[in-house]
């Protein structure tokens, strides 16, 4: 389940890709399927990295014009020289982040000028929804921390050099499943009716359908879970 959109954030062959918070590696590995670019997925858990590797290994190609790198590390401290990629992705990270301004600051180092980043974060209402139908869904080891106004985000992102030029909404059809799982919290392991919404999700991720493919689309703007904003550098820093 692709959050960024490779359509609204081009790959260039060559280029240098760094997945901020990469997790089980959904973007880290599409990246490398879709481009012969140089991806490196670092993450703050083990666990999850160990799970982007195995994912990873059937995608493995072997090939010379490209490469596929993981590493555990702080987004507050990265392990990379000044300037060195060309593409950054920070899906749903810097809602985990008590310090997502520092996290921002490093982004503008590695990142090169004339560069691109792709930030997403939970959309506030829908959000708020879920801290409202269950604590736990956010006060749970490693949640979230805080629910992003867009539009100030947006501001605080521009303040560090970058300038926002495609903004869209993504996962509607995945909102009203957390809100059941938040609802049933306590319950949501035996709710039938969760099941069949997971199992509705599930298809709908393996076969795109016309139908819940078109729907979605339509109803992003109303009630899509993320907002995804790309941006790019200046030329010269």
């Amino acid at each position: 389940m692709l959050t960024v959109d490779f359509t609204h954030f081009p790959l260039a062959r060559g280029d240098k890709l760094l997945d901020l918070g990469c997790g089980e590696g959904r973007h880290a590995i599409n990246a490398y399927i879709a481009g012969d670019v140089d991806v490196y997925g670092v993450d703050l858990s083990l666990k999850d990295l160990a799970a982007s590797r195995e994912r990873f290994t059937p995608f493995n190609t072997g090939s010379k014009h490209k490469s596929f790198h993981l590493q555990c590390a702080n987004a507050l401290a990265l392990p990379f020289a000044d300037h060195s990629f060309d593409k950054i992705i920070c899906s749903e990270v810097l809602e985990h982040l008590p310090d997502y301004q520092g996290a921002l600051r490093e982004i503008q180092r590695v990142l090169k000028p004339g560069g691109l980043l792709a930030i997403s974060v939970p959309r506030a209402w829908p959000e708020r929804i879920c801290w409202h139908y269950s604590s736990a869904y956010h006060q749970v080891e490693g949640g979230h921390v805080r629910i992003f106004n867009a539009a100030q985000l947006n501001q605080e992102v521009q303040q560090h050099g970058f300038i926002r030029y495609k903004k869209h909404w993504a996962h509607a059809l995945h909102s009203p499943f957390w809100w059941l799982k938040c609802m049933l919290w306590d319950t949501q392991d035996s709710s039938r009716l969760i099941a069949w919404y997971h199992k509705l999700l599930v298809w709908d991720l393996m076969q795109k359908p016309w139908l819940t493919r078109t729907l979605e689309k339509l109803l992003n703007p109303l009630m899509g879970k993320s907002v995804v904003m790309y941006y790019r550098t200046e030329e010269s820093q």
